[in-house]
């Protein structure tokens, strides 16, 4: 619903996200922020210039940002507010669970028009706090300012035990390529939005992973402390473009088999009229599902699922650079990168 326009302050816009995260503020400011470890992680937040954060003896710090902007990523009408503010967040944290790290706290910076600085922004916020709490990240301060359209930028701060962070260039020929949940949800929850008629219930369950994705902490810190992946990176802009990515880290090929990716589930009507499960699973983005390498010698440490979350085994690394896929019928081609690139048209 469209908000009333009167004149605000970007002092009530900050005092209104202080009072979202009150709780966490006081935490933050008087006994500072404990890590897993035990450390004192955030010992200055909101409220001054500048945060102050300080790592814990033997870990790595990591540092991540992400855009969320209207237009490109949401449609302000379309998207409830405190999906927004929820997704922000989880696919900045989705960064730091792709390296093996833990989020600590985070920045925000948004810009909005004034007349969404009311019930619009309270929605937003509280979305946000929600993943705050869920991801266990503390908001540590940020920027805000007027703009016609909604802007929003997330930095995460995480930490990682040093020598246990997974990059993408690790993997190796011969490595098996597993993928975490389940590929090409989040496309066709957005195909849903998109087409979205008066009446949509938007709890509907298939909106769920478009809306409020889930990075995949635990298992992210699984694959890490246990030290069975070789490579990983998030799917975050769909298979056949992030597994090239992390073959060209890695100075490595692929081969993945159409028949083992465990694909979105589609009703018989959409694929009457045209929605191919393979098409979602193979270029689909907003997934934030882990794709990640493991050498054969581990592979067998590797369970069927890490905190509810299957674990799927689609392909092999190669020595060729080429990126494959082979189809049902056993006929290989090459797969082209065709998921989200904002520069593409």
């Amino acid at each position: 619903m469209r908000e009333t326009s009167r004149e605000r302050s970007e002092e009530e816009v900050l005092a209104r996200i202080v009072r979202a995260f009150a709780g966490t503020r006081l935490r933050a400011q008087s006994v500072g922020l404990r890590s897993a470890t035990g450390s004192r992680f955030l010992s200055l937040g909101m409220g001054d210039d500048a945060a102050l954060i300080s790592g814990a003896h033997g870990y790595e710090i990591v540092l991540t940002c992400d855009w969320f902007l209207e237009g490109t990523h949401f449609w302000r009408y379309k998207h409830p507010a405190d999906a927004i503010g929820w997704k922000c967040l989880a696919r900045a944290v989705s960064d730091i669970a792709a390296i093996g790290a833990a989020p600590r706290c985070f920045l925000l910076s948004l810009a909005l028009p004034r007349e969404l600085a009311g019930s619009w922004l309270d929605d937003f916020l509280g979305g946000l706090k929600r993943a705050a709490k869920r991801f266990d990240c503390l908001l540590a301060g940020g920027d805000t300012t007027e703009r016609w359209e909604v802007l929003v930028n997330v930095t995460v701060v995480g930490e990682v035990r040093r020598g246990r962070e997974v990059r993408r260039s690790g993997a190796r020929p011969g490595d098996l390529i597993y993928v975490s949940g389940r590929l090409g949800e989040a496309e066709l929850g957005l195909r849903l939005l998109r087409g979205r008629k008066r009446g949509l219930d938007m709890r509907e369950p298939r909106l769920r992973k478009h809306l409020y994705p889930e990075p995949r902490l635990e298992l992210g810190r699984w694959l890490s402390e246990k030290r069975v992946a070789s490579a990983m990176m998030d799917l975050s802009d769909g298979l056949s473009s992030d597994l090239r990515r992390l073959c060209e880290a890695s100075r490595v090929g692929a081969v993945i088999k159409s028949e083992n990716l465990p694909s979105v589930r589609v009703t018989k009507l959409e694929r009457k009229n045209g929605v191919d499960p393979l098409q979602l699973a193979l270029h689909g983005g907003d997934d934030y599902e882990l794709l990640f390498t493991v050498s054969k010698s581990k592979a067998t440490r590797l369970p069927r699922s890490v905190g509810g979350v299957a674990i799927t085994r689609i392909g092999e690394i190669t020595r060729a650079r080429d990126v494959l896929v082979v189809d049902d019928d056993g006929h290989s081609r090459v797969l082209k990168p065709r998921g989200w690139d904002p520069f593409r048209g």
